[in-house]
């Protein structure tokens, strides 16, 4: 439900002309997520911005021939559909090829278009499971921790932008062919844990779960200040150790030979991290933070929506910005990232009504007169 969708929000947020294709009557599902307020789905005005919303049934012949004059005359169809799914309704790539031999098509499955579970259903936690990500995450005496959203469907939706600007770069700046990109959600983050593979390929080690940066790097975690705010702070390398410890006045550690490498620290982190967790805990938070951002430690709060929202640098970074809704009035969203110089991008409309544009659609790309967009109206085909 996200990870295509999302893809092709980022692509829309720079200049991509995308068309939501949905049931008539029914609309995509996200329409019907949570958080709402009233009858109005809070998730859908920025996670299906700078789209316009075209309803057509796919399920019949007809519906299948004004999407392949649509395709006719675009550049990419983004799908995520179970493997398939579209081969069915006689829309799948090679179908859609025939009418247009340049086409690029992101497929978003669970588990991909190949492989003994490519037919499995595909949703974001259980694909996050799959991919050994929850696997790591909690504490070792209570049960992993699936993340609290959907981050495995946001990061691959990354990857299906990635995929189609690759694709098209090739296409167009290469001179090369259309083709079609093929991407399982549990692999966009199973591309990220290359130490998990290498050290078990390697060393043989099983990482269990464990908080923070455990096995990597020390001091690192969380920590509570004397105020009773929560921090998160990691030294990823020595030198950011020697600063923490000049930071701290325990100069000493720097020839102890427990703490004076990242490779000794990590064989004692618990202590490594109770001295730590000790200092942090004889500073408030501001005094804390202005103290380590002066010697270069990285830090941060722990921040809450609230905190965000009254954060300056989120302000001045334009991260949350005001749009116009038909309905709620202004709402605020995710900003544009990331920040380009001569191609900022822009938000140049909320995520559409159903079916808001299918009467332009049809009459601009598919060349349908209003007498037969009307036909498809009483017929439940848009």
């Amino acid at each position: 439900m996200i990870a295509a969708p999302f893809g092709a929000t980022l692509l829309g947020d720079f200049g991509a002309e995308v068309i939501k294709v949905e049931m008539p009557g029914k609309g995509d599902s996200l329409r019907r997520m949570g958080p709402f307020k009233g009858d109005e789905p809070l998730r859908w005005p920025g996670l299906a911005r700078n789209k316009r919303s075209l309803t057509l049934d796919l399920h019949g012949e007809e519906g299948q021939e004004i999407l392949k004059k649509l395709v006719a005359k675009s550049d990419v169809v983004i799908e995520n559909f179970r493997p398939g799914t579209l081969e069915k309704w006689n829309v799948g790539y090679e179908d859609l090829k025939k009418v247009n031999e340049d086409l690029i098509m992101i497929r978003v499955t669970g588990y991909g278009q190949t492989g003994p579970y490519s037919p499995k259903a595909g949703f974001g936690t259980p694909a996050t499971a799959f991919s050994g990500y929850t696997y790591l995450q909690g504490y070792t005496d209570r049960p992993p921790i699936s993340p609290s959203f959907s981050l495995l469907d946001y990061i691959t939706g990354v990857y299906v932008a990635f995929a189609t600007s690759t694709a098209l770069y090739y296409r167009d700046a290469a001179e090369g062919t259309g083709q079609y990109a093929d991407i399982g959600l549990y692999e966009s983050v199973f591309r990220m844990m290359e130490f998990l593979v290498i050290d078990y390929d390697q060393n043989g080690v099983i990482k269990e779960r464990s908080p923070g940066l455990s096995g990597h790097s020390s001091p690192a975690g969380t920590f509570q200040t004397k105020d009773g705010h929560w921090i998160v702070l990691v030294t990823s390398s020595d030198r950011t150790f020697e600063r923490l410890a000049q930071a701290m006045d325990r100069e000493d550690m720097l020839s102890d030979d427990r703490f004076y490498t990242n490779a000794v620290r990590l064989q004692h982190f618990d202590l490594t991290n109770g001295i730590v967790a000790d200092w942090v805990k004889s500073k408030d938070r501001d005094e804390l933070q202005k103290l380590l951002d002066e010697y270069g430690v990285p830090i941060s709060s722990i921040n809450s929506i609230e905190d965000i929202f009254e954060d300056e640098h989120y302000k001045a970074r334009e991260n949350i910005v005001e749009i116009e809704h038909p309905r709620l009035g202004k709402v605020k969203m995710p900003g544009i990232v990331p920040k380009f110089s001569e191609t900022p991008g822009s938000i140049r409309n909320v995520g559409p009504d159903l079916g808001a544009d299918t009467n332009a659609i049809l009459k601009d790309l598919a060349g349908l007169t209003d007498q037969e967009i009307q036909s498809l109206k009483e017929n439940s085909i848009v």
